[in-house]
């Protein structure tokens, strides 16, 4: 493995697990490529990626292009004279820059390709009620998430999970699979396997209007379309509260299934319980966020808010 020169390219902290394991295996990283420091927060500080935190922390060489096909940025890249690199959770990679390495560029996807390639490939296998999932390690070509296949490895999604504890065990298991793949490209041992041209589940990218709560859905698909967009970036509704309209966003709720001759989108109150009529049930509200308020449990808003008698949301 002593002959392998890795460059790493990644952002978020689903990223930084796989980098971890990597230097944990003893691996040769040379150099990590990851996003420009970009401002945030009311302060609008400006705040570096969770990679290049990590990647300071352990003296690796930091390269941030605005533009990969930058000729200064290419020029210092092939300085690193990398034999391989790693992409997890980073964004598409030009030609010029995928094909720098003698044993290419592999990419982590979390998700079992050729299904739900795509930008949000989590929060859709919620969404879509899937019963499983996975990570893949694929060699990079010049479409997104099509490359020929390398590993896979499968695990069940829990009844109740949410997105962001799928994220969590995805990335665990992504960044075990990534050291392994890097094992077999060492060895010479890689045997891959071309994906299918079919068209198969897709996961866009994630934007405000297909992150709306369609209350004409079945309880399943609204329950589906919560846990899945939690707790980023959360699906979302509009109360209507007598003349008032506010923006709100779910975390947690429960289904129930229950007889009513409500219309569809009531808001029910109690002093313990928030709840809204759907098809053939009811959504318990567990977790809530009000537009310009915190994120708090159901009964917490039910002590300081009134819902009034024809609340609804849509």
């Amino acid at each position: 493995m002593k002959d392998l020169r890795i460059v790493f390219m990644g952002t978020p902290d689903f990223a930084v697990e796989t980098l971890q394991q990597l230097l944990i295996a003893d691996l040769n990283v040379v150099g990590v490529i990851t996003a420009p420091d970009r401002p945030a927060g009311r302060g609008r500080k400006m705040q570096q990626s969770a990679v290049k935190e990590f990647a300071l922390q352990k003296d690796i060489p930091v390269l941030q292009p605005t533009n990969l096909k930058d000729s200064e940025f290419l020029k210092s890249l092939a300085e690193l004279d990398a034999n391989l690199q790693i992409v997890v959770a980073f964004r598409m990679l030009p030609k010029v820059v995928w094909k720098m390495p003698a044993h290419g560029t592999f990419n982590l996807h979390a998700s079992l390709l050729p299904e739900y390639r795509g930008a949000a490939p989590i929060n859709w296998a919620i969404i879509n009620g899937e019963k499983k999932t996975g990570v893949t390690t694929f060699f990079i070509d010049e479409k997104i998430d099509t490359g020929a296949i390398i590993l896979q490895k499968k695990i069940k999604i829990h009844k109740n999970e949410t997105a962001g504890e799928l994220h969590d065990r995805l990335m665990v298991l992504g960044a075990q699979l990534v050291v392994k793949t890097v094992k077999k490209i060492g060895k010479g041992s890689i045997k891959t396997i071309k994906q299918p041209n079919k068209e198969e589940k897709e996961a866009p990218k994630l934007f405000k209007d297909n992150c709306r709560i369609d209350w004409d859905q079945s309880r399943k698909k609204i329950f589906n379309k919560i846990r899945g967009l939690s707790p980023y970036p959360a699906a979302w509704t509009i109360l209507y509260n007598g003349d008032t309209q506010i923006e709100l966003k779910i975390y947690k709720a429960t289904k129930l299934k229950e007889h009513h001759n409500f219309e569809v989108g009531r808001v029910i109150t109690s002093k313990k319980e928030l709840k809204v009529a759907v098809k053939k049930g009811f959504m318990i509200i567990d977790e809530i966020k009000l537009s310009g308020k915190r994120r708090m449990q159901a009964q917490d808003l039910l002590n300081g808010f009134t819902f009034l008698e024809n609340a609804k949301v849509l």
